[in-house]
């Protein structure tokens, strides 16, 4: 049967390879498509998502998407670092745009890759990468300001990461009472205390007590933050106190999101700050030993909408 109107399949077959005698060299668009055929044939999202992933810094690339001359990908900012050299296959880079590449970006919609954390939402793969930046279910890091941690989850994983691994103290209730005690009141350094956990308003609320530096005038510092997101920190409010033989320092404000990473909320003092000086005077004066204690209370703040 003829296709159209015009030649038979077997005509077709037949006369491909006089077509193809007169070319046998392959363009380079060819060799893009030939890199992304290979790319896709391991299909599914996985697939696709290593399709646009640049195979040196392993993200996710934006245009433009730059190839070599035997096709293999790199986004821009491995091309600069490259030194004109194919990371790949070693030949030499030039300045090829790999537009097949990117008309294929162009046409996908794709799940969000926190899909396993909550989000259904399908977007086309630019806008995607916008929103994955800011996505709510994008992992948190862990709040632990003790050491450098690795770890990132929701806020279920942390929890227990937290409790398991920093054994760090849980608390139920929406107000507290601790002491903070040092044998060296003289010292102070860039040091974690303690962090502690508070259950609340269906929430988790991590207190932090610091030691440091402010310029060259030693302190410590005492805030909390909210294990959530920004919005949903806004509605609560707390209270720190700290004081003794009559005086005392009180801080009222509402807590950070653990967005924001403790040593951010500590730079912009957003907390209660005890010059060390005034916290030797609440231990007793002697000067040897610090004994702080510190209240605080956690509550909601109610619409008037």
């Amino acid at each position: 049967m003829a296709l159209g109107g015009g030649a038979s399949c077997k005509e077709l077959v037949e006369s491909w390879p006089n077509i193809t005698r007169f070319d046998t060299t392959k363009t380079l668009l060819e060799k893009s498509i030939t890199c992304i055929g290979e790319k896709f044939q391991k299909s599914s999202v996985h697939g696709v998502h290593e399709l646009l992933e640049c195979p040196v810094c392993k993200k996710s690339m934006h245009p433009p998407f730059y190839q070599c001359p035997n096709g293999h990908t790199l986004c821009t900012n491995c091309k600069i670092g490259a030194q004109n050299c194919c990371p790949t296959c070693q030949v030499e880079l030039g300045n090829i745009r790999c537009l097949a590449l990117e008309k294929v970006a162009e046409s996908l919609e794709l799940p969000c890759r926190h899909q396993n954390l909550g989000c259904h939402k399908i977007l086309a793969y630019y806008r995607k990468l916008k929103h994955e930046r800011h996505c709510k279910f994008r992992p948190y890091n862990c709040p632990y300001a003790g050491s450098e941690c690795s770890i990132k989850g929701d806020i279920p994983t942390l929890i227990l990461h937290l409790k398991e691994d920093h054994k760090v103290d849980m608390h139920t209730g929406c107000t507290f009472n601790h002491r903070y005690v040092k044998s060296n009141a003289q010292e102070v350094e860039n040091a974690i205390w303690m962090l502690t956990v508070f259950d609340c308003f269906g929430g988790q609320f991590v207190l932090h007590f610091e030691a440091f530096l402010l310029g060259m005038t030693p302190v410590y510092m005492a805030f909390l933050r909210f294990m959530g997101e920004d919005n949903e920190a806004e509605v609560f409010n707390y209270s720190l106190e700290v004081g003794g033989f009559g005086r005392k320092l009180t801080w009222q404000g509402v807590p950070r999101s653990i967005r924001d990473s403790h040593r951010k909320v500590r730079d912009c003092q957003d907390g209660l700050i005890i010059p060390r000086s005034l916290a030797i005077f609440f231990s007793g004066g002697n000067g040897e030993e610090l004994t702080l204690k510190v209240i605080g209370r956690i509550w909601k703040e109610h619409s008037t909408s």
